[in-house]
C-alpha cells in the first residue's frame, strides 16, 4: 500500500510596505488555524494541487513553487481511526485574492505576520516553516 500524504500551500504576500504576510484558514470542524491543504489530485503535480487547494480553501491564485519547502505531520481520523499524515508543503506567491471561492461558506481566512501565524498553527513543523519564511524574505 502507497504512503498516504496530502499537500498544502503556504500562501504568501509582501504588504505596500513591504513586510511578508501569510494566509491562514479555519478548519472546517474544529475552525482552528491551517494552511490550504488536501489530498494529492490525479495526474496532477503536488504544487499545481496544492495551489489548487489554496483556491478552494482560501480564495487565493498565484504561483506555487515547484520543490517542497519541506513537510509537516497531522493526526487525521481516517475510518474512525487516528493516523498520522505527511503533509508535503509549498510556497505559494498570491497574486489574486478573490471575494468568493469554492469553500467561502465553509471557512475564514486571515493574513498573519510569519510570526504570528507561526504561533496560531497547532503543528509544531509547520510552526517552524512559518518562522523560516519570516527569516528567508526579512521583515521588509
Amino acid at each position: 500500500m502507497p504512503k498516504l500524504y496530502q499537500v498544502a500551500a503556504i500562501p504568501v504576500r509582501r504588504t505596500s510596505s513591504g513586510a511578508v504576510e501569510v494566509l491562514l484558514v479555519t478548519s472546517r470542524e474544529t475552525r482552528r488555524w491551517v494552511v490550504p491543504k488536501g489530498w494529492p489530485w490525479r495526474k496532477v503535480d503536488d504544487h499545481k494541487a496544492a495551489a489548487g487547494e489554496a483556491w478552494e480553501e482560501a480564495g487565493v491564485r498565484g504561483r506555487a513553487g515547484r520543490k517542497s519547502i519541506g513537510t509537516f505531520t497531522y493526526p487525521k481520523l481516517r475510518n474512525g481511526v487516528a493516523q498520522l499524515l505527511e503533509v508535503r508543503t509549498y510556497l505559494l506567491v498570491v497574486a489574486e485574492e478573490l471575494s468568493t471561492w469554492p469553500e467561502v461558506e465553509q471557512r475564514s481566512r486571515q493574513w498573519f505576520s510569519p510570526e504570528r501565524a507561526a504561533q496560531l498553527v497547532a503543528e509544531p513543523e509547520l510552526s517552524l516553516m512559518l518562522r523560516e519564511i519570516a527569516i528567508v524574505f526579512g521583515p521588509h
